[in-house]
């Protein structure tokens, strides 16, 4: 008995969310309530400078007028923000002495209003914080509205920070201090997103559930939180690419996404975001593109591990698998993402978005070191990778 439990107690998982979040159309007027709640007289914005002259923003500080809230705002956010734009955004925050932050934008603008939460209560440089838990003070209150349905950021555990002196990317992680306190997700605010980025943060988010769904660390929980992001995801990505004003189908792209940003931190991801990473570093590939570029070939590899949970994805997919073995149906999934990449756009070689094959050896070695082995389904070697990548080009 004492043997059984032992092993037993080897497979407990564990499941977190400590973000409340409302969601609607018309859910950015909580705002006026939520500052109210939280007693705040002074508010930190980063804002993406597109949307400064949007209705939706306009409304925005409207509301926060009403409530007596004093603002200022910081919109020097770059795509992949570095670690020298915290600290500009971190001194606006501290000369307003803000309480408060507000996110209203993309992964990027996110993760600096997270980044800058960290600084305010934690002391020190951003640097200081990279890996899991390296900080224990809770971090300026977040209100975070996304803009983009993909990255998941306003409620998952990472911020990611570029250190522009050594070239690479700070991944900052704690699943119970970075998600933000509060998580409006309202379509209104996706209606002018460009159509080309609502598909590429689109297949984001699509990846961030898939990649969940088939990992080594997923539990029950997550399954199901994960397939359901999954089926909203693919029902709805085409018809919100088509149209960012269909309302219906941008909450449920917000709410895919957001559902899939409560799990992937917990999970980890796989191969689609590990290859990802070092393609889009070496071709300077937005994100979302370089994993939609990748995602049916690391699919098509994965298969074999998790034929089961791939005949779900499926099905979730709407895809007809009566009558099919296990195998069949799970290939099925394959098609139905090559088919939504398709449909999308998304080119389907990565010659076709400038990479050169002369990388190749020195991406693989990259993917292995960065050991996505620890969640990706099927063990991957360097010469697995590179020929993933061969293949995918």
């Amino acid at each position: 008995m004492d043997k059984e439990i032992t092993m037993q107690s080897m497979n407990v998982s564990s499941y977190f969310c400590p973000t409340k979040v409302f969601m609607g159309v018309g859910a950015h007027q909580k705002i006026k309530e939520v500052v109210l709640e939280l007693g705040c007289n002074r508010i930190f914005i980063a804002v993406d400078a597109a949307l400064l002259k949007s209705d939706f923003y306009l409304g925005i500080e409207k509301l926060l007028e009403e409530a007596g809230v004093e603002v200022a705002i910081f919109t020097e956010i770059e795509p992949d923000p570095s670690a020298h734009t915290v600290e500009k955004a971190f001194a606006v925050c501290m000369q307003h002495q803000a309480s408060v932050l507000l996110a209203i934008g993309g992964g990027s603008t996110m993760d600096v209003a997270k980044a800058v939460g960290i600084l305010a209560t934690n002391g020190g440089r951003i640097h200081d914080y990279e890996g899991i838990e390296k900080f224990n003070i809770p971090p300026l209150p977040l209100i975070a509205i996304p803009t983009t349905a993909g990255t998941g950021s306003e409620v998952s555990g990472s911020c990611v920070i570029s250190d522009t002196e050594k070239n690479l990317k700070m991944s900052i992680r704690h699943a119970s201090l970075n998600p933000a306190k509060i998580a409006i997700l309202d379509p209104l605010a996706l209606c002018s997103l460009p159509a080309h980025v609502a598909a590429h943060s689109g297949i984001d988010a699509f990846v961030h559930a898939f990649e969940s769904y088939i990992s080594l660390q997923a539990n029950l929980i997550t399954d199901a939180i994960n397939i359901q992001a999954i089926e909203l995801i693919s029902s709805n990505i085409r018809a919100f690419v088509a149209d960012r004003t269909n309302l219906e189908a941008g909450l449920n792209m917000l709410c895919g996404s957001a559902l899939a940003g409560m799990t992937f931190g917990q999970t980890g991801l796989g191969n689609v975001h590990c290859m990802a990473r070092f393609v889009g570093a070496n071709y300077h590939l937005s994100h979302g593109l370089s994993n939609a570029v990748c995602l049916p070939h690391v699919a098509q590899f994965n298969l074999v591990a998790r034929p089961e949970k791939f005949a779900k994805v499926a099905v979730a997919m709407h895809q007809s698998t009566q009558g099919l073995s296990l195998q069949e149906a799970a290939r099925s999934a394959v098609v139905a993402i090559e088919q939504m990449c398709s449909d999308l756009n998304i080119p389907k070689r990565l010659r076709d978005v400038g990479a050169t094959p002369e990388r190749f050896d020195e991406m693989a070695q990259a993917c292995t070191q960065a050991n996505y082995n620890r969640w990706n389904p099927r063990h991957t070697s360097t010469e697995e990778f590179k020929q993933l990548f061969e293949q995918a080009y």
